[in-house]
């Protein structure tokens, strides 16, 4: 059933799609924060990602390449892999750029600095 939707093994899914391919979108992700690029912008980027990823799976596994559900989820794991990398990279920026207005307030978000007391 899971490797009828993926269109390959779920050592291939993971080896490929998560690893290699999931590497690429977090760096996609943290080039796209440090230039202060929207998050928006990693969509067009993952999408080239997603037919990149379907077609090394046919090319060196074998696998589905026009399977457009393989391809949903093969690109809905990079969007959300490039879209943490954003974050985090977005936050890091915010807080190494502006130390005096900002801190860091875990690792997906940033706090206004508290005045300081008169």
């Amino acid at each position: 059933m899971m490797e009828s939707l993926l269109g390959n093994s779920l050592g291939v899914y993971f080896g490929l799609t998560v690893c290699l391919m999931g590497f690429a979108a977090f760096m996609t992700g943290q080039a796209l924060a440090v230039t202060w690029k929207p998050a928006w912008h990693a969509l067009a980027y993952v999408l080239l990602l997603g037919f990149a990823d379907r077609f090394l799976a046919f090319a060196l596994f074998g696998a589905s390449l026009l399977s457009p559900a393989a391809y949903l989820i093969d690109t809905a794991t990079l969007v959300a892999i490039a879209l943490l990398a954003w974050r985090l990279g977005r936050v890091h920026k915010m807080v190494t750029q502006y130390p005096w207005l900002y801190e860091r307030a875990g690792p997906l978000g940033w706090r206004s600095k508290a005045p300081p007391a008169a």
